[in-house]
């Protein structure tokens, strides 16, 4: 169980759903004691899960990208533009996160990459565990890419290494540019921040100065890059981005 955000484990889900159930802690005494010193606990055993991980995948040569956002930022549409356009190269798998539903494994599965779906019910992260199930499941070849889409969530899932080789905060034009002043966190962990939407900017009011200085001022040097994975515009430099880092 997750003592920040109250949830436990995860589903791995084909093309059938299970139910969930939660568990929460009640504690008298001294609660903010008890709730800081699970916290800790929680995410020791998470970080260890995590090198676990890590050391797995370099061990087979795969680059594993989190991708993190808020719902509705457009991890899925990338998603599926980066496969089209990079995944015969690059051999291609998803590990999708979300709270139910298989809707977007099977976005993905349409352009012709495996994935496996991971439901958290009401939980609000991927974990390490959750990211080891979903490896096991999908079992990507040596020298290839999974790309992690995590649940659409700026907060907790900033909390949990899942051992993955990079992190990627999206974020859209019309969530409004003061998102990296409200959620630091997210934006301190991340090794790129991506600005999607970018077609929208003559019909939303956003100003993108204001983004990308609340962007650097909570990661300073963060990579920033602005495109539309909707039209294609920008997504180049994603790529690059994405083939430096090849093993």
């Amino acid at each position: 169980m997750c003592a920040t955000c109250g949830c436990s484990g995860g589903t791995i889900l084909e093309h059938h759903e299970h139910g969930h159930e939660h568990g929460h802690e009640h504690g008298h005494g001294h609660p903010e004691t008890r709730t800081v010193t699970l916290e800790q606990a929680v995410l020791a055993r998470n970080d260890a899960l995590a090198e676990l991980n890590r050391t797995w995948l370099a061990d087979h040569g795969i680059l594993a990208v989190n991708l993190m956002s808020s719902p509705g930022a457009g991890k899925t549409t990338l998603l599926e533009r980066t496969i089209r356009e990079l995944g015969a190269r690059l051999r291609v798998s998803v590990v999708e996160g979300d709270q139910e539903t298989v809707l977007d494994a099977d976005r993905i599965r349409a352009t012709g990459a495996p994935a496996v779906q991971i439901n958290t019910g009401a939980g609000c992260h991927l974990d390490a565990q959750m990211l080891a199930d979903g490896l096991r499941t999908l079992d990507p070849p040596e020298r290839s890419v999974v790309l992690i889409e995590n649940v659409g969530n700026l907060v907790c899932p900033a909390l949990f290494d899942l051992g993955e080789q990079a992190r990627v905060v999206i974020t859209s034009v019309t969530e409004g540019a003061e998102k990296p002043r409200k959620y630091p966190q997210m934006f301190r962990a991340a090794d790129l921040v991506l600005l999607n939407k970018t077609d929208l900017l003559p019909y939303v009011d956003f100003d993108v100065a204001a983004f990308l200085d609340g962007a650097r001022r909570a990661n300073p040097g963060v990579e920033v890059l602005q495109l539309s994975a909707t039209t294609g515009d920008g997504v180049a430099g994603w790529y690059d981005w994405l083939r430096a880092r090849l093993p």
